[in-house]
């Protein structure tokens, strides 16, 4: 998130700040005598899902996460990417915005305060599967934060040194560590953790659904034979005539 954007934010903090102009509020955060800036900066929090602006009643409001008001939906906290196969640099405080879904495909959620979103990124767990899901680069993973002790075969996020991943949980107890697996279409080898080190490791919950990434590419595709069957439409009787008898020539 733009430092600006994470500026307003925490000015939203103290009160409405449609109660402001555009002036105030960069002056409040020491972009004086930039109003363009801030409008800019205001419509990429509102694109993100992360403010709402009602003009009418001067209201500029930061649309919490959990469950949306008089909706169906859930709005989700997205915070960064996750890398899937060797541990990347994750950051919590790196908001990104909220994804909202139905709360019917959350409905093993006990409490959706504490579920958050990280986009995966990697192909070591292409052949987990969560709810029959596995795992691919830009889908969502949904994590719930409420099940910070994992049982041997859930699969979790967690983090080693500041350094996160996506793996399939096991303790081994007679050997005295963890092992975080990969399922993967590769041959990629497992993380292992000695008891000793448990210090530096941190369990940020376990993965209960994934959002799967739409496949762009067979969707232009079922668009686009959809909208020529659309456009084709019934043959007429002249038109199929004229058809049949180009190929009856073809055929000679």
């Amino acid at each position: 998130m733009h430092q600006i954007q994470d500026k307003i934010l925490q000015l939203m903090e103290t009160g409405n700040l449609g109660k402001l102009t555009l002036r105030e509020i960069g002056a409040s955060i020491g972009e004086p005598d930039k109003p363009q800036k801030i409008k800019h900066h205001l419509d990429q929090l509102v694109k993100k899902g992360l403010v709402r602006v009602d003009k009418d009643n001067k209201n500029i409001e930061r649309v919490p996460s959990g469950r949306v008001k008089n909706s169906s939906l859930v709005a989700v906290p997205i915070f960064g990417s996750a890398n899937c196969g060797q541990a990347a640099c994750f950051d919590e405080q790196n908001f990104e915005g909220n994804l909202y879904i139905s709360d019917r495909l959350l409905n093993k959620v006990r409490n959706v305060k504490n579920i958050f979103a990280v986009k995966a990124v990697g192909s070591s767990m292409n052949r987990a599967s969560i709810d029959g899901k596995n795992i691919s680069e830009g889908d969502y993973v949904i994590i719930d934060k409420g099940c910070p002790i994992p049982q041997n075969g859930d699969y979790v996020l967690s983090v080693i040194d500041g350094l996160v991943n996506i793996k399939r949980f096991y303790k081994d107890q007679n050997n005295h560590q963890i092992i975080l697996m990969s399922e993967s279409s590769q041959n990629l080898a497992p993380i292992y953790i000695h008891e000793e080190d448990f210090a530096d490791y941190m369990v940020n919950g376990k993965v209960i659904q994934i959002m799967k990434h739409p496949n762009e590419e067979q969707m232009w595709q079922d668009a686009a034979g959809e909208d020529v069957l659309k456009d084709l439409g019934p043959i007429s009787k002249t038109e199929y005539d004229y058809y049949e008898n180009l190929c009856s020539q073809k055929v000679k």
